[in-house]
C-alpha cells in the first residue's frame, strides 16, 4: 500500500468519517497541532531515562491520539470512536501535577527553559499544547468541541510544565 493518496493533492483532506475539508481549517490546524505535541512528547522521551516519568508521557502520547482523532472526526466518525478523553484522564493529569510540584516545590521564579535537553523538549511540548488549546477554543466558537477534551488540553500544558521542573531538577 501506498503511503500517498493524491486526494489531497487540491487543498482538501478526509476527516474520520468520509466527510472532506479544506486543509487550512481550524479543525486541521486543531488536530495538527496535537499531532505536533505528540511528536515532541516523543523526542523527550528518547532524553529521559526515568522509566515512570517515561512511561507516563507515554500514556499521553496513547490519549493524545483518542483526542487527535476526535478533532479529525466528522459527525459519522464520532459514533465509531470508543475511547474518549473523559473525567478520569483529567484525574490523572491533575494527580500527575501534584505529584512533580509536590517533588519539586513551589515556584520562586519564572522558569527559563534551556538547563537540560529533556526539560527543554518539555517546555516546547507546553508551548504547543497552549498553542493547540487556542486553536481549540477557537474551532469551538464554529462547532462544539467537548468540555472534557478542552479541560485535558488546558492541564496538559501544567503538567508537562510540572514534569519539566522535575527534569530541570534531576
Amino acid at each position: 500500500m501506498k503511503i500517498y493518496t493524491k486526494t489531497g493533492d487540491k487543498g482538501t483532506t478526509s476527516l474520520f468519517g468520509g466527510s472532506r475539508i479544506e486543509k487550512n481549517s481550524t479543525k486541521v490546524e486543531a488536530y495538527g497541532t496535537i499531532d505536533e505535541v505528540i511528536s515532541f512528547i516523543g523526542l523527550a522521551r528518547c532524553e529521559i531515562s526515568n522509566k515512570e516519568l517515561h512511561n507516563e508521557l507515554f500514556t499521553i502520547q496513547k490519549k493524545l491520539f483518542n483526542l487527535g482523532a476526535e478533532l479529525a472526526s466528522d459527525e459519522n466518525g464520532l459514533k465509531y470512536l470508543k475511547d474518549l478523553i473523559c473525567d478520569e484522564d483529567i484525574v490523572y493529569l491533575e494527580y500527575l501535577i501534584d505529584k512533580y510540584m509536590d517533588i519539586v516545590g513551589p515556584l520562586k521564579e519564572f522558569v527559563i527553559p534551556g538547563k537540560n535537553k529533556s526539560s527543554s523538549v518539555l517546555h516546547v511540548a507546553r508551548t504547543v499544547v497552549r498553542r493547540a488549546e487556542r486553536i481549540i477554543i477557537y474551532l469551538n466558537s464554529e462547532e462544539t468541541v467537548r468540555e472534557e477534551l478542552r479541560t485535558y488540553v488546558n492541564r496538559l500544558s501544567d503538567t508537562l510544565f510540572a514534569m519539566a521542573r522535575y527534569c530541570e531538577e534531576n
